[in-house]
Parts: structure tokens; C-alpha cells; sequence
């Protein structure tokens, strides 16, 4: 399976150091130690393959469908609602539909565009490092936004996508500027173990979500929104 080059310091020092440690392992057991050896060396590689189980990235076809929002993230949809409070200074004072999606350690983390974007605007926040599951995450947690024009079908719509740090992802990682365009499904950033990502789009009349909370997506396999002319949601 693919690793993302976004995690290469991550699992590549990790396995210079697994392979560090096994090798004294092996030493071990050639000085007659074959027990602790053998322990020391499984330890390092299940320690290894954990880490690097953070940055896989598998294999995905993405949803053939242009009339749909594709979820940006892998993980459980945690909240689905309007709101105001966005701080978003694009859309300032404008409601948002904000779908917000919790990803576990046990998640993929990269994240992947929802729909073609023009981005129009980025800007990274300093902030805590709540529980990603915490109410107060969305507010206070260290985040990344990215905003601009998405392109779904035949209509385009003001939409935005905020990466958001959790109590373990201390780390955001994103590539787009203002000026780049996305095509839907692409590999743009990821945020590094646990962590929560928001959808925002503009409420829109032919726009319905179809996602429920609870429900688990895939990132650029599932759906959230549909464009279909009846702006329900689930």
C-alpha cells in the first residue's frame, strides 16, 4: 500500500529507528539472548507499522458522479447544520451548511477535494488542541481553511473545507494557494492523526445533503450532497 509523502519524515525516521532497534534485537539473540531479542525486535516493527498505517494511502476510484459534493475526509460524521459563527471572513455574516466529519487514528487522514474548486482563499489559525470530538474543537483548535468556487454539474457555489488539528494531530499539511484549482477528488493535504474535517457550502435550493450523523464516508467514494433541486437534507 501507498504511503503519502506528506508523512515521509515521519515514516521514513520511524523506520530508520524500527530497523535501528530491531538490528539491536538481533544482536541479542546472536549473544544469547533470544527471548528479549526477538520481543525487542517484533516491538520495533509493530511500532513501525502503526505509525506508517497513519499515512497509507489505499487505493480509491472516485465516485463517478459530477452532481455531487464528495465527502473530503474518511471518518464519521459527527454534525450537519447552519451556521453563522463560521469564521470564514469570505462568507462573513453569510449561513453556511456546515458538515462536520470526526477522524480516529484508525482513519485515513489525507483529504481530498470535494468537487472542482478554484481556490480563492486561505488562511491558517493558531489554536489549542481539544479532543477532535470536544464541541469546543471547531472554535478553539488550531485550523486551515480553504475557500473559493466549487463546480458541481452545471452550478458553482461558494464552498470551503477547514482542516482542524484534534488532541493528537499536532500537524496540518496543505498545498493549495490562492489561485490553484482542484479537480474533485484530489489529493490536497492531510491532517496528521486524529483530527476533524468541515465541508461548508453555501445553502443552495438544488442542493440536498444526503449523508446522515453517524454515518461513515470515505473520502471521494461517498457522497454528502446532491445536486437535485429540492435543498433537503437527510
Amino acid at each position: 500500500m501507498k504511503l503519502s509523502g506528506y508523512g515521509k519524515k515521519e515514516w521514513l525516521g520511524g523506520g530508520i529507528l524500527a530497523f535501528l532497534i530491531g538490528a539491536g534485537g538481533m544482536g541479542l539473540v546472536q549473544n544469547g539472548f533470544p527471548a528479549m531479542g526477538w520481543t525487542v525486535a517484533v516491538l520495533a516493527l509493530t511500532a513501525w507499522l502503526a505509525l506508517a498505517a497513519f499515512f497509507r494511502v489505499p487505493a480509491r476510484v472516485v465516485l463517478n458522479d459530477p452532481a455531487v459534493l464528495l465527502s473530503p475526509a474518511d471518518g464519521m460524521v459527527k454534525d450537519i447544520g447552519l451556521v453563522r459563527d463560521h469564521g470564514i471572513e469570505l462568507y462573513a455574516g453569510q449561513d453556511l451548511m456546515r458538515i462536520g466529519i470526526f477522524l480516529s487514528v484508525f482513519d485515513v487522514h489525507v483529504n481530498r477535494a470535494p468537487c472542482d474548486i478554484q481556490v480563492e482563499y486561505r488562511r491558517y489559525r493558531k489554536g489549542r488542541f481539544h479532543d477532535a470530538r470536544d464541541a469546543r474543537c471547531a472554535k478553539e483548535n488550531e485550523s486551515l481553511i480553504l475557500a473559493g468556487t466549487g463546480y458541481v454539474g452545471t452550478d458553482s457555489f461558494p464552498v470551503a473545507i477547514r482542516q482542524i488539528s484534534g488532541a493528537v494531530a499536532r500537524r496540518i499539511v496543505c498545498e493549495p494557494q490562492p489561485g490553484t484549482r482542484l479537480d474533485r477528488g484530489q489529493i490536497y493535504g492531510m491532517i496528521k492523526f486524529g483530527s476533524r474535517t468541515e465541508l461548508y457550502f453555501l445553502p443552495n435550493e438544488n442542493l440536498s445533503v444526503v449523508v446522515r450523523v453517524g454515518e461513515k464516508v470515505c473520502a471521494g467514494s461517498n457522497a454528502l450532497a446532491r445536486l437535485d433541486g429540492t435543498g433537503k437534507v437527510a
